[in-house]
């Protein structure tokens, strides 16, 4: 089960539905020219154009999975007062100071460039729980980071 916010399922329900419009029929499209154009056995562009579509119908079966399992979170109901999924967490490193903002999402959602780190990460694991002014230790690959949580907030 994949907890997740009403618009991270938005965006799968509609990537899903793309891939089903466009890109399906694109790559059915794709394997009959190269069917058309002679002999199977020895047609790279047929086996490209199979392989291709393995992909495609493998990403559209992960999809739906997802979808299928996804649980959506009422973030309006959310306590803000611990870290938990779907929290905007404000943070500071102890040892350099540098602050920063993640929202703890599902793997699915996770994309660091958004902002959005997966519920599965050292660090979100590290903040679960962390309630304004605690400072974390997280054993990351580079040694132990200490993250103090500055702020947490549910806004979409």
């Amino acid at each position: 089960m994949a907890y997740m916010s009403q618009s991270g399922y938005d965006k799968l329900v509609a990537e899903l539905q793309h891939l089903e419009s466009v890109e399906r029929p694109a790559a059915s499209a794709a394997i009959a020219e190269a069917r058309d154009k002679g002999d199977l056995s020895e047609n790279a562009e047929y086996d490209a154009a199979k392989e291709a579509q393995g992909k495609l119908e493998t990403k559209i079966a992960l999809l739906k999975k997802s979808i299928m399992e996804a649980k959506i979170i009422d973030m309006t109901h959310m306590d803000a007062s611990t870290v938990q999924i779907l929290a905007c967490v404000e943070l500071k490193n102890v040892k350099t100071g540098m602050k920063m903002k993640y929202r703890i999402v599902s793997d699915t959602e996770a994309n660091l460039r958004e902002g959005k780190i997966a519920v599965s990460t050292p660090i979100a694991q590290g903040l679960l729980g962390k309630k304004v002014g605690e400072v974390a230790n997280i054993k990351v690959p580079q040694g132990t980071i200490q993250l103090e949580v500055l702020g947490i907030s549910y806004e979409e």
